[in-house]
């Protein structure tokens, strides 16, 4: 099969082709720009690199959520778009397994976190055994100090990744009790690569719907609509 994935979940824009066995192009960029600026000019690109028409894939990746409410909205919109043109399916892939899967082989537990604000965090916990990606917690928008806690409870070495490390790095120093380390640079935040390879094992289990069903999983509601619900709740 050939999967093109697109990650726009956070700053981070990033567009990539891949089949079962090779990541074939990939385009990245972490900088300040609008990823509705992005994200085709990237698919773009890569299909001229490349060379391949994208009637030749066979399904859409994008990163499901949760993340940026505006980066969701944008990048469903363009799976969407682009699934509903060329008729193909879309694969959704949960935001924090698509970064846990950056670390494939890792030994110990993955616990991907992304700054939701207001001290909390988008997370969830991973590990790779014999059968592959393993889901340890699914993901939940939480406070730091509570995935902290689950993660001293397994009493297993953890890699932290993700936006959230910068955000609540002392924290997670202070607090860990676990051996612990921050991944690195290279496989630190999101990426359509990663995110491809996890599609193409989603996929292969048939969690594939069409361009018609697909919605972005927000996780929590948005600050509007927090800031609505509290002042209902006052009147």
């Amino acid at each position: 099969m050939k999967l093109l994935a697109i990650e726009s979940s956070g700053l981070v824009a990033s567009a990539a082709v891949a089949t079962e066995t090779t990541l074939l192009a990939e385009y990245t960029v972490n900088f300040k720009k609008t990823h509705s600026q992005t994200l085709l000019p990237m698919v773009d690109e890569i299909v001229r690199m490349t060379g391949f028409d994208l009637k030749e894939i066979d399904a859409i990746a994008v990163s499901a959520g949760p993340g940026s409410f505006t980066g969701l909205r944008i990048g469903s919109a363009t799976a969407k778009g682009l699934g509903l043109a060329l008729d193909k399916p879309i694969v959704p892939v949960p935001t924090t397994q698509a970064i846990a899967a950056n670390l494939y082989g890792t030994d110990g537990v993955i616990c991907p976190l992304m700054d939701a604000r207001r001290n909390q965090v988008y997370t969830g916990i991973y590990r790779y055994n014999k059968e592959g990606f393993c889901v340890v917690e699914d993901q939940m928008a939480v406070l730091i100090d509570e995935i902290i806690e689950k993660v001293n409870a397994l009493g297993e070495p953890v890699v932290y990744l993700g936006d959230g490390v910068e955000a609540f790095a002392e924290i997670i120093k202070e607090k860990t009790t676990v051996p612990f380390s921050f991944a690195p640079l290279h496989c630190s935040k999101q990426r359509a690569g990663a995110l491809a390879v996890r599609a193409v094992e989603l996929f292969a289990e048939g969690k594939a719907e069409s361009a018609d069903e697909h919605e972005p999983d927000y996780l929590r509601l948005s600050q509007a609509e927090r800031e609505l619900a509290e002042k209902q709740a006052k009147q």
